[in-house]
């Protein structure tokens, strides 16, 4: 257990420092910061100033390694268009992203596990086909589009939800939520909507195909012939079988809806991460966009991790030392 743990921190580490400087180099080939930052008014000396300051008149191996040095210490620089540490903005944005993929995949799982299950059990009812031919549309449905339908029908049409905002929040350690408030929760809804709308469609075919699979193997038949109750055997011998592909796209599904939900928190103008990138790229906010890149490398990789330690739980046959 120990020497596999140590091994994949090992791994973790190497995948890290290699991301690192492809990020930093990928982002310090494109555009010049100095051109968006500084004022074409500026004089000469003026603009060799705050080059200097902002650190862009050094070689660019000399500019990486001091990243290095202050990204070990947590220090991933200051933000040119903030000029605030890079770190401390994002982390301010951050639980505004974090729960919208958690209200996310939390509805996703509600919705997509017992449809998955039931259009599984019983594929050729009216309800499981009902349910298959939505979650075709729900893979087809461009997120930009279904957003702002969403917006048309439950704020325009009907004035339910709120358009766009986070509303008001309350703290929970220290933290602004916004499902700590009813107003909150109702500007969390539809942006939640939109996102989970794909997610349950792909969760609902993943325990569908697995419980189609499943159902046929022998220990199925043999809990059947040992008469056991059908609740017994779908919940503790065939969904526990299934689950482990379902936690791996969990694990996947969760890492992106933190790093990519930019089109739906532009949308409804959610005060999150995504946002945030899609400002910095416009300035050329290097710092900014370094850090933002080397958070999702860790975030991605701490998910592999925990999903890995998972697949043991849900499966006594799968041993730490086989990985």
């Amino acid at each position: 257990m120990l020497a596999w743990f140590a091994r994949r921190i090992v791994q973790s580490l190497i995948v890290v420092v290699a991301m690192t400087i492809i990020v930093f180099l990928a982002v310090n080939v494109i555009g010049d910061p100095a051109a968006i930052l500084i004022s074409p008014d500026a004089n000469q000396i003026e603009r060799e100033r705050i080059i200097a300051q902002l650190g862009l008149d050094q070689p660019l191996w000399r500019q990486y390694f001091s990243f290095l040095a202050g990204a070990l210490q947590g220090n991933f620089g200051n933000s040119f268009v903030y000029g605030m540490p890079a770190l401390q903005v994002i982390l301010e944005r951050m639980p505004a992203t974090i729960e919208l993929a958690i209200g996310t995949m939390i509805v996703s799982l509600l919705f997509g596990v017992p449809l998955g299950l039931y259009t599984g059990l019983h594929p050729e009812s009216l309800p499981a086909k009902i349910a298959m031919s939505g979650s075709i549309i729900g893979f087809s449905v461009p997120v930009f589009w279904l957003g702002l339908i969403l917006i048309l029908i439950f704020s325009v049409q009907f004035g339910w939800f709120p358009a766009g905002g986070r509303g008001e929040t309350g703290q929970l350690f220290g933290i602004e939520w916004s499902f700590m408030t009813g107003n909150g929760l109702r500007h969390l809804a539809l942006p939640v909507m939109t996102l989970a709308i794909f997610k349950i469609s792909l969760v609902m075919r993943m325990v569908r195909a697995g419980v189609r699979d499943v159902l046929p193997q022998e220990y199925v038949k043999f809990a059947r012939a040992k008469g056991l109750k059908r609740p017994r055997i779908l919940y503790v011998h065939v969904l526990k079988n299934i689950m482990i592909p379902v936690v791996t796209i969990i694990g996947l599904e969760f890492g992106s809806l933190i790093a990519f939900s930019v089109v739906t928190e532009s949308i409804f103008a959610w005060p999150g991460m995504g946002k945030l990138i899609i400002d910095s790229i416009n300035m050329l906010d290097r710092p900014m966009i370094v850090a933002y890149l080397i958070i999702i490398v860790f975030l991605f990789v701490a998910i592999n991790l925990i999903v890995d330690i998972l697949y043991t739980l849900l499966d006594p046959r799968v041993r730490l030392s086989s990985f």
